[in-house]
């Protein structure tokens, strides 16, 4: 489940974005600025892409059913994966489109003034957006490097979000630049330039944001840190003799799926057996709430040995 956190964050980014879309599509059919309607598509795209993601939180909170037993906490990783193809697809490849027509059939822009005003604007509602992502994200972030958080985070609407204001805030400036250039030098191919910028931009966000998404999707294990716990606290639990093998899956930003293989001590009965395996259960959750589910294996480190020898073999046939 999204925490408020999220929310909050798509819903600034939301209302700055459809304000920002309708004034900057009014300056570039003032102006006819190439780069301005880039900026406007940019906008008009990223205030669908948190619809998109406000539907993928609300999708997401569904409980399992018999189709899907796991619930539909994945839902998250899928809409935002659509939101990486709309950048993609409309935002850069708009872009692009446009800024070759205007480099191809330059002309002069109309009344300047209008784009620096609109861009100043927009730079600060811009800005307003991107420092509530970037406090949202920056909030879990410790000691890690942004890279290895946004690798790290399971959480799919901050770190869009998070790139999406930045690439506005870096279109908004390609813009600015290249239009105050082509009025200085009196070359309107430079608005057209900018525009290609801006694609640039898009296209590189959107190839950021598709393959964190990608492996969100095909089944992301918990953190180093996560797992490491889960193997205490099952070596913790009395009876346990060895843990062969901790497995585990976001199915959502706080929904871990969890598999142990557990060695028991020799000579415990049935009843002990079972008594061990709820306790262990109770002990990952207490400590890791977001593991929602956990399945627990009785087996010998030997026989964990064989059945592991016996699968690579099976792979290396295969394969």
């Amino acid at each position: 489940m999204a925490s408020g956190g999220s929310k909050r964050v798509i819903y600034a980014a939301l209302i700055g974005n459809s304000l920002i879309a309708v004034t900057k599509f009014g300056a570039s059919a003032y102006t006819g600025s190439s780069a301005m309607l880039s900026e406007a598509v940019h906008s008009l795209v990223d205030t669908g892409n948190q619809v998109l993601l406000l539907y993928g939180l609300k999708r997401s909170k569904r409980p399992a059913d018999e189709q899907h037993p796991f619930g539909y906490g994945m839902e998250e990783y899928f809409w935002a994966f659509i939101v990486a193809i709309l950048i993609f697809g409309l935002g850069a490849g708009i872009s692009f489109y446009e800024g070759l027509n205007r480099v191809i059939n330059p002309h002069e822009l109309g009344n300047p003034i209008i784009n620096y005003i609109v861009l100043s604007l927009a730079m600060l509602f811009e800005g307003g957006a991107w420092w509530i992502a970037f406090r949202e994200f920056r909030k879990g972030k410790g000691k890690r490097g942004w890279m290895a958080e946004i690798r790290r985070s399971k959480d799919p609407t901050k770190f869009t979000v998070l790139f999406e204001d930045s690439a506005a805030m870096l279109g908004l400036a390609a813009a600015m630049i290249g239009i105050a250039l082509a009025q200085y030098l009196h070359m309107p191919v430079l608005d057209g330039a900018a525009a290609i910028v801006i694609g640039v931009i898009l296209a590189t966000t959107a190839a950021l944001l598709a393959y964190e998404c990608k492996g969100l999707l095909i089944g992301e294990a918990a953190s180093p840190a996560v797992i490491t716990s889960i193997r205490k606290a099952a070596l913790a639990q009395e009876g346990v003799k060895s843990v062969n093998e901790v497995l585990t899956m976001h199915l959502g930003p706080e929904d871990i799926l969890t598999n142990l293989s557990v060695d028991f001590a020799d000579g415990l009965s049935a009843e002990q057996v079972e008594a061990a395996v709820s306790q262990l259960e109770q002990a990952v959750k207490a400590k890791h709430p977001q593991v929602k589910r956990i399945f627990i294996e009785a087996q010998s480190v030997d026989a964990h040995d064989r059945a592991a020898q016996d699968q690579q073999a099976a792979d290396d046939e295969a394969g």
